[in-house]
């Protein structure tokens, strides 16, 4: 990573992990351990465990994320969650494409365009996910799937909104699988989508944006993934629901 040019995030997504019990006490758990923190600190919950996380983190360095949101911001979509309810509870970030999403919920690039607009538009920051199949990679296509999921996602979105954004390059195939993307496979393609960004914008813009890598980070691998030029952090599954494993890889994020 480049910290001169951008500032390095850790996120861990507990996906359906968690009652509000267990949150509240991974959160004590972690909050002394990443207390000094050289990077931002995220934390990515189930909407149940929200107002527990954001309790559980007050007056601390640790963000409080949604792993969703609506396009709409309001109406009849029964059991889904707008951005602007998010924004009224206090949440900062919400996670948006991510590959289970896209796998089990007929997520599609065009709907993740639309989330990214109205989690924008809610004043949220975004953590946004794209990445390749296994097929897709080995048909080698991994930079045209990730360029297009990228472009089509900002679409609408102003270089000023860019800010508010952080891109997760996340390998489908290596997401809860045990397998990890290479260090140097990594910084490929972040380094990619980094060059579309800035086609898009400018070569500043690019520059200044945060990508993280999203595939089976763990504090085994991450001193090494993390030293890599274009990988500016990490969005942790597995690794994130046990606060030390955690802590270790922000921890790695400050080397």
């Amino acid at each position: 990573m480049n910290k001169a040019l951008r500032r390095p995030m850790i996120a861990g997504n507990w996906k359906m992990n968690k009652t509000r019990g267990e949150a509240a006490a991974l959160i004590g758990e972690l909050v002394p351990l990443v207390k000094d923190a050289a990077c931002d600190v995220v934390v990515c919950v189930p909407y149940t465990d929200l107002e527990t996380a954001l309790t559980a983190t007050k007056n601390t360095n640790i963000r409080v994320a949604a792993q969703n949101c609506h396009w709409a911001v309001s109406g009849a979509f029964t059991g889904e969650i707008s951005a602007p309810m998010l924004a009224e509870m206090g949440v900062g970030h919400v996670v948006i494409g991510h590959s289970e999403r896209r796998q089990f919920f007929g997520e599609t690039n065009e709907t993740v365009q639309q989330r990214v607009r109205a989690a924008l538009d809610a004043g949220l920051g975004v953590i946004l996910c794209v990445g390749e199949l296994l097929e897709e990679r080995e048909q080698g296509i991994t930079a045209e799937i990730c360029a297009l999921q990228t472009k089509i996602a900002l679409q609408g979105v102003t270089p000023e909104e860019l800010k508010k954004i952080v891109i997760a390059y996340e390998p489908v195939w290596a997401i809860g699988t045990g397998k990890t993307a290479t260090a140097d496979q990594a910084d490929e393609v972040c380094g990619l989508i980094r060059d579309v960004v800035s086609g898009l914008y400018s070569k500043a813009a690019g520059d200044a944006l945060t990508i993280q890598y999203g595939g089976s980070m763990n504090p085994g691998n991450a001193v090494e993934l993390l030293g890599k030029e274009h990988v500016d952090g990490g969005l942790i599954g597995g690794a994130s629901l046990k606060a030390p494993d955690f802590a270790a890889i922000v921890g790695a994020a400050a080397q």
